[in-house]
């Protein structure tokens, strides 16, 4: 097994860092892992926002949920699709249509993991900030982000103070289907169903009495963020 295998299956969720900061150089290797991520097109409709500004992170903190790691964390990076750029160039660009946006939100989850697997082969840690979507309109008046450029995700990255147990997730029996789809492994997600039973019991914090499909079951059968069409549609994306 690789050392890059072995990374990738080491990956834990970090919500606890050090007040130790992230040596440039090593956020420039991060940075850097993560522009020379695999981009649709080569449209690298990407842009990151790094916030250094101790009252931005405090505000995106309470817009993420309350979330105080995004305050704590070394560094807090934002990934924004960005068509902006493209306009500039070309006034002729239309990027309000659909497999834009998918474009966009693909090429900046490929490339916010390359900054994720980088930091952790470094000895850091991170968790991503899906939060940020919890009032985009806000997060996006905060960063001053144009048209055709939206929010998606922030990143906390740091010198982890935990050492969380390593979250199961479902086999290769459900998740990977042969030559075309499968029917669901009902014994399979029942067993995984039991896994996270006696991992949420078992772990050192946040412990529940829930299996998985119990979990997402009540997640999906709520509604999520139903403001988010509106908001892309306002900044010219998915429109079409």
């Amino acid at each position: 097994m690789t050392p890059v295998i072995q990374t990738i299956k080491q990956h834990r969720s970090i919500r606890q860092f050090t007040e130790q900061a992230i040596e440039a150089e090593m956020l420039d290797a991060i940075i850097t892992s993560g522009i020379a991520a695999s981009s649709s097109s080569l449209l690298q409709a990407v842009s990151i926002i790094r916030i250094s500004d101790s009252e931005k992170r405090a505000k995106l903190a309470e817009l993420a949920g309350n979330q105080a790691y995004v305050a704590s964390a070394a560094e807090f990076l934002v990934f924004c699709i960005d068509f902006q750029r493209h306009h500039q160039f070309n006034s002729e660009v239309q990027s309000d249509f659909t497999e834009l946006t998918l474009i966009g939100a693909i090429d900046a989850g490929i490339m916010a993991q390359n900054c994720l697997l980088a930091a952790e082969s470094l000895g850091l840690g991170g968790v991503y900030i899906g939060g940020l979507r919890n009032a985009p309109q806000q997060v996006d008046e905060l960063l001053g982000l144009p048209q055709h450029c939206a929010v998606l995700f922030g990143l906390c990255l740091g010198h982890p103070a935990q050492d969380p147990e390593l979250k199961p997730r479902l086999s290769p029996q459900v998740l990977v289907h042969q030559d075309s789809y499968q029917s669901l492994d009902k014994a399979s997600v029942a067993r995984y169903d039991q896994t996270m039973r006696e991992y949420y019991q078992a772990r050192s914090s946040n412990t529940k009495q829930q299996g998985w499909s119990e979990q997402v079951g009540a997640k999906l059968s709520k509604e999520t963020r139903p403001f988010m069409r509106d908001y892309l549609n306002g900044k010219g994306l998915a429109k079409r």
